[in-house]
């Protein structure tokens, strides 16, 4: 059982992030926020696949303005990403955001980080600081080089001028490309203050490698209890972001599901493990939403055995296998129906709970 780090609790939009609420899964469009239209079609795409959080860009007014629009047509909460211009926070705000993603330090003079202040305070809209491995202040990088320290120190900057405006309903990124650094730089952040964390590895990279880098760097740290929402961030399209991060919380028993375990392929295997293992993980997807783990095995001899703690499972044979329940053999059919009475059974176990 993971013991997380106890957070300070923000509201964004309709849910509760730190403490001991739910860690929570964030993506960010890649549609021209000014195409309200493809922008609110992308965000309705990513809730069906599970997104809790969405971010989207405001480079300039026109998509400050269409934020109204767009969160009249979504359910998770919406947050600006601003870089720069004060006044993009403020209409943003004035249209109807739940976050902001900002940096104080980079939008001007403190009176500007006021004027955001003001218009945030009483509806305690929270501002998220994200600091990475490329956007180490000067000073920083002069006096620690490019290290976890500095990394930190940086983000902290931002956090004191928010501090000094008497703000704190914060939460704070410090993501680097380089995991060792990105871990090393959450835990020493996760020391020095009490607010949530949101977690990833930026510039993660393409499906394959991105998925495994985003689940050490993010993984290790949701071990340790450290972090509150992330984001698996990858050259691909959103939807496949959100595959992934469900599965590392799910890897961690941080988030109910199902789960599919299959074993290696060995010389005892007698059956074509690696395409029915391919197969199931397809059919199964229409439980993807219930707490259930599902076993394929490549073998009779120790299959049930070691998947003992599967809900359901398969363990093949020579041109047959056998279907199990908790170790418990059920049924020995051909190789051919393994994967069709596999399923049938499931699905009659769940209506009869129904």
């Amino acid at each position: 059982m993971i013991k997380r780090k106890m957070t300070r609790v923000i509201k964004l939009g309709n849910i509760l992030i730190g403490g001991e609420n739910p860690i929570t899964i964030q993506s960010m469009t890649n549609t021209d926020t000014r195409d309200t239209k493809a922008t609110i079609g992308q965000i309705k795409s990513l809730e069906k696949a599970g997104c809790e959080i969405i971010r989207i860009a405001i480079p300039d007014m026109e998509a400050a303005h269409s934020i109204s629009t767009i969160q009249k047509e979504i359910k998770i909460p919406l947050i600006a990403d601003i870089h720069f211009d004060y006044k993009l926070a403020i209409e943003s705000v004035n249209q109807g955001i739940d976050g902001l993603r900002l940096n104080p330090g980079n939008i001007g003079s403190y009176s500007n980080v006021l004027k955001v202040v003001d218009v945030v305070r009483d509806k305690k809209i929270p501002i998220r600081i994200g600091v990475n491995s490329g956007s180490i202040s000067k000073e920083k990088l002069k006096k620690y080089g490019h290290t976890a320290i500095a990394l930190v120190e940086s983000a902290l900057e931002h956090v004191q001028i928010l501090e000094k405006a008497n703000y704190q309903e914060l939460k704070i990124s410090v993501k680097a490309s380089d995991v060792p650094m990105m871990i090393e730089a959450y835990r020493i952040l996760s020391e020095k203050v009490e607010y949530p964390l949101h977690l990833g590895v930026t510039e993660a990279g393409t499906e394959f490698s991105g998925s495994i880098i985003s689940a050490v760097g993010i993984g290790t740290l949701l071990s340790e209890g450290i972090g509150d929402t992330i984001r698996v961030s990858l050259t691909e399209s959103p939807e496949k972001e959100l595959v992934v991060a469900k599965e590392i919380l799910k890897a961690l028993d941080l988030r109910k599901g199902l789960k599919l375990i299959s074993c290696p392929t060995c010389g005892r295997t007698e059956i074509n493990l690696i395409k029915i293992a391919k197969e199931v993980e397809i059919r199964v997807q229409e439980f993807a939403e219930k707490n259930i783990t599902i076993a394929v095995m490549g073998c009779i001899v120790n299959g049930p055995g070691e998947a003992r703690e599967a809900d359901y499972g398969i363990a093949g044979g020579k041109n047959e296998g056998l279907i199990f329940k908790k170790g418990k053999i059920i049924k020995k059919v051909p190789e051919n129906e393994l994967i069709s009475t596999l399923i049938k059974m499931i699905k009659q176990d769940l209506d009869d709970k129904n």
